[in-house]
């Protein structure tokens, strides 16, 4: 049976269709209804197929197609839903995103009829004001597969599909559908059959007849995204979207990186809402990717980091000659020159001995500083892998570390001084040596003393190397780390290579006590620098009482070693107690707010730098930390001295500071997506460079100026 069917619009009460619509769109839709009743007189949609009867509402039409005229003796039979919009509305996908609801279907109302399964065509995207919702406008079928309890007998379908069609409101529609197949041969209607037929192509299906393969899923926890690798077997990919069902998680827009010509792509979807992204790992989702007339709906198990692709070594390798550079300069670095200082003593002392006994000391601390390098990095892999917030120097940000810091550094200047002597047993000593002694585990311990001091420094190549490392898994992270570790421990090894340098080095004399004293003036000037950073972290108060507590413990540890008889045996618990306390004051304390900004620096806030830019204003960034002695550096030479400071004034440039003195997730964010996990960094935006230039970590005068007048010009 052939029937022709066309669209009419019902004159039901408008008011009583919408069910609470306002009367602002009830009004806009009269008006717009003669022209709409004179286009459908004018231009009936038609379909020669064995089609229901239209269910018609004020902005959507629905109705059952078939593609066979009679019920056949088959089990199953093809169907379809057809469903028309009026212009500028849209419905909804079986996902409908961050809004809306998909339509919903109810078939009980048949007869022969066991189940009706339903093909999803592709949607389509729509973003308004930041919601991200898919759906469809204008025409879709959604292609039914009839399955019939007794093949043979007549079949009645019978459905009710509530709907929710949007455009500046939404309207919720209700619909009842029907269609009636008597029995008898089923011959195939070729107006209808070729109508499903269109729209069944766009259902995606595993990716075998469009090429289309989603090779892989997995997390990135420092952008806060999920990460596909989308593939290509024939047309490169033009504009892949992602549609990402399972879990409680809402994505934005993918951000598309093409490879291999087009044939790969990596999308990266940042999660908008629901929980941390480390959760996703190991759960199984489905992801629908859609490139132009292409589709293809995967399963896929997140991973928690990227899988190997290409040759791992040759991109590492290079990273790892940038590490080895950069540890080898961090030796230049303010942080590790107080440790280089008690190195320059212990090899003083060590004139006159045998070269296999110098050798193996200075092994000992090369040995040290890789080992401290690769427990750090070990522990920010870990950190990572669960979901934390990673990067160079973040140990800095914990008061009790910096408390136990200061107290490590106060002893060691006490030491130098004269104070006290730690004196162990004969017997422990000959196998352990002691702290900046000579024996195997004193130089151990200053290697990785080295290390945790060189931490809140940046040097050139470092940040490179870092990012590089952290924005990779667990391997590239140790391997890049190590390389620093070897960098770092270079001068040790030169010296335990060529142990006769040694003797090179002045004798020992009077000279040696003003030296002792010079350094120990040093170690303790570092000392202070970290309780002004423990005070920035958490309050004047807190810190005095770190330092109180610190003072007493040295000055019982300098009576216990000293042997005063009772008083030596009191003084020792004492001292443990007044260590304990020194390092639990920060940890009971809570943290500082923020002071305010100076008046020309206004705090970090990323949303307005794209709106400064936009009014045509220049913007200085400035990421930096009480702790980063390279930060501090930057910013007494370059950033506070003329004529710098001046240009950071001017009208029509906007100075920002990024505090990460305390841990501050929005930086990191910020710094991750310019793949960098260490400070200092300085960015520059304008007309000119929308999208920022990065500035070196050691800043110049030139680089500056240099950067803020490429920005400041259009074009």
């Amino acid at each position: 049976m052939s029937i022709t069917v066309t669209r009419r619009p019902s004159l039901a009460p408008l008011a009583a269709v919408f069910g609470g619509a306002s009367k602002a769109a009830t009004s806009r839709l009269l008006r717009a209804l003669p022209a709409a009743l004179l286009f459908t007189v004018l231009a009936p949609v038609s379909v020669s197929a064995m089609a229901g009867p239209q269910s018609p509402a004020e902005t959507s039409t629905v109705q059952v197609l078939a593609a066979v005229d009679a019920a056949g003796q088959s089990q199953t039979i093809p169907a379809g839903l057809r469903i028309v919009l009026d212009d500028g509305w849209k419905t909804y996908w079986r996902s409908p995103g961050d809004a809306g609801m998909p339509p919903r279907m109810d078939w009980s109302g048949s007869t022969n009829v066991a189940s009706v399964a339903v093909r999803w065509p592709a949607p389509q995207r729509f973003s308004t004001f930041g919601i991200e919702t898919l759906g469809y406008t204008g025409e879709v079928v959604l292609p039914l597969e009839v399955t019939v309890e007794r093949p043979g007998e007549p079949v009645s379908l019978r459905g009710k599909v509530d709907l929710l069609v949007c455009s500046e409101v939404c309207v919720p529609a209700a619909h009842q559908v029907g269609l009636d197949l008597p029995a008898g041969p089923a011959t195939p209607d070729a107006a209808a059959g070729n109508l499903i037929a269109r729209f069944d192509a766009q259902v995606p299906g595993d990716g075998n007849s469009s090429g289309v393969t989603v090779e892989g899923a997995w997390t990135d926890p420092v952008r806060g995204a999920l990460v596909l690798r989308v593939a290509s077997a024939t047309a490169p990919l033009a504009a892949p979207d992602a549609f990402v069902e399972g879990g409680d998680w809402a994505f934005a827009t993918p951000e598309v990186a093409r490879e291999d010509g087009g044939r790969t792509a990596l999308l990266t979807l940042p999660v908008v809402a629901g929980p941390d992204v480390v959760g996703m790992a190991d759960r199984p989702l489905t992801v629908t990717v859609v490139d132009g007339g292409r589709a293809v709906e995967a399963g896929v198990t997140v991973s928690s980091e990227a899988p190997l692709t290409g040759d791992r070594l040759n991109d590492l390798l290079p990273f790892l000659a940038v590490a080895l550079l950069g540890g080898l300069v961090l030796n230049l670095m303010p942080c590790v020159l107080p440790v280089l200082s008690l190195k320059l003593m212990s090899m003083i002392g060590q004139q006159g001995q045998e070269r296999r006994r110098v050798r193996l000391g200075f092994l000992a601390t090369a040995s040290g500083a890789i080992a401290a390098m690769l427990v750090l990095a070990g522990t920010l892999a870990a950190l990572k892998g669960a979901g934390g917030i990673v990067g160079w120097g973040m140990q800095f940000q914990q008061p009790v570390f910096l408390a136990v810091m200061v107290g490590v550094l106060v002893a060691f200047a006490a030491s130098m001084a004269g104070v006290f002597e730690i004196r162990l047993p004969s017997s422990l000593s000959t196998t352990l040596g002691t702290v900046g002694g000579d024996g195997p585990a004193g130089h151990f311990a200053m290697g990785a003393f080295a290390t945790l001091l060189a931490t809140p420094c940046s040097a050139p190549f470092l940040g490179t190397a870092v990012g590089f490392a952290l924005a990779r898994g667990p391997l590239e992270i140790l391997a890049v780390f190590g390389a620093l570790g070897v960098g770092l421990a270079a001068p040790y090894l030169l010296v335990a290579l060529f142990p006769g340098a040694v003797a090179l080095l002045p004798r020992p004399g009077r000279w040696m006590g003003t030296l002792r004293h010079l350094l120990a003036a040093a170690l303790a000037a570092t000392a202070i620098w970290l309780v002004t950073v423990l005070a920035a972290q958490t309050s004047i108060g807190a810190a005095a009482s770190v330092v109180a507590a610190t003072l007493l413990a040295v000055g019982a540890l300098a009576l216990a070693t000293r042997g005063f008889g009772a008083v030596s045996l009191v003084a020792g618990p004492v001292a443990l107690v007044a260590l304990a306390t020194a390092v639990a004051i920060p940890a009971a304390l809570d943290r500082a707010t923020p002071a305010a900004e100076a008046a020309r620096w206004q705090r970090f806030e990323q949303a307005e730098i794209a709106r400064l830019v936009a009014q045509g204003q220049t913007v200085f960034v400035d990421v930096t930390a009480d702790w980063c002695v390279t930060c501090i550096v930057n910013k007494k030479l370059v950033i506070d001295r003329e004529p710098v400071a001046g240009t950071l004034s001017r009208d029509g440039v906007v100075a920002m500071r990024a505090d990460w003195t305390s841990p501050d997730p929005a930086i990191a964010a910020y710094l991750g997506q310019h793949d960098r996990y260490g400070i200092p960094f300085n960015a520059v935006y304008g007309p000119g460079a929308p999208h920022g230039i990065v500035l070196p970590e050691v800043l110049s005068e030139g680089a500056v100026l240099d950067a803020v007048r490429k920005a400041r010009t259009a074009g």
